[in-house]
């Protein structure tokens, strides 16, 4: 299969890697052409923009950090609906909010090309691995026929519904994990000044009902005072906020989530924009005068 993909960063370059080793002959594109160079050392096919992806391929992902670079990728002039032919499918692995991909629909309707949210959660670890969840909103004929390539990506992969029901799950996802580093980073300074050791805490609650996912990574991340890249900070606000913009389009009362938003933007305006998102957990540290180590 013609397969494209837009976007090579920490998560897309395992991702496109994944499906290429699937037997797909693999497009690339992205801003910076020096990050597809170990694809393009593998086989892959470089292309000069969006729409020189989208005349190569059947089917073509995107990757990519906001919503607006999607929007751009897709719509924008030399973006993918300029170069798509009648029966491309068009699959967004990012995260991005309905109301955008709603609109990439409206103009790719037109030209014959369906468009589907895929957002994928499971960090770098995940898209390395081809353990993702994948979840798919968008027409379910056309997520059946391409889920052989998704399964290259992820494990899970799942249809969630129409257009935008796949975003809206993997907003809640994330909403829900960024707000748990929040409480942990309150909880582990609470027991860490206690006198408890921050590797005896993590036993005993994974022991028991307070063991999350967000937790497990600590032992080699912040235990170890390492926030080298990978979800970034500058993500997670992303992410949470458009959650909170969902509430506030619905008149949904969000009290909590618009105070772990405050949270990471006050790690952005500490420079801390580029470092894995666990690195908010460093101001509840300052705060509480110690530090959540080994």
């Amino acid at each position: 299969m013609r397969v494209g993909f837009i976007g090579i960063g920490y998560m897309g370059r395992h991702m496109a890697r994944n499906m290429a080793r699937g037997g797909h002959q693999l497009t690339v594109f992205d801003i910076h052409r020096e990050t597809a160079d170990e694809l393009v050392a593998e086989g892959a096919a470089w292309a000069d923009s969006p729409r020189a992806v989208a005349q190569a391929s059947e089917v073509v992902f995107t990757s990519l950090p906001r919503p607006q670079d999607v929007e751009e990728v897709a719509r924008g002039e030399g973006g993918i609906l300029s170069g798509a032919s009648s029966g491309t499918a068009y699959f967004d692995l990012s995260t991005t909010d309905p109301a955008t991909m709603r609109r990439i629909d409206d103009d790719a309707r037109s030209t014959g090309v369906a468009v589907l949210d895929a957002p994928v959660s499971g960090g770098t670890i995940g898209a390395e691995g081809a353990t993702l969840c994948v979840m798919v909103g968008g027409n379910q004929e056309v997520y059946e026929r391409y889920k052989p390539v998704l399964d290259l990506i992820g494990n899970k992969a799942m249809y969630c519904g129409p257009l935008g029901t796949g975003a809206i799950c993997k907003i809640v996802n994330n909403l829900i994990g960024m707000s748990v580093a929040v409480v942990l980073s309150e909880a582990f300074t609470l027991g860490v000044k206690a006198g408890v050791g921050p590797e005896t805490l993590f036993e005993a609650v994974s022991k028991s009902s307070g063991s999350t996912e967000r937790m497990r990574g600590f032992p080699n991340s912040l235990f170890k005072g390492n926030f080298e890249p990978g979800f970034q900070v500058d993500l997670a606000a992303k992410d949470v906020g458009l959650a909170t913009d969902m509430g506030r389009d619905m008149g949904l009362p969000m009290e909590l989530s618009n105070l772990v938003q405050q949270r990471y933007i006050e790690a952005q305006a500490r420079g801390w924009g580029t470092l894995e998102s666990s690195a908010v957990i460093r101001l509840q540290e300052e705060r509480a005068g110690i530090e959540i180590r080994t």
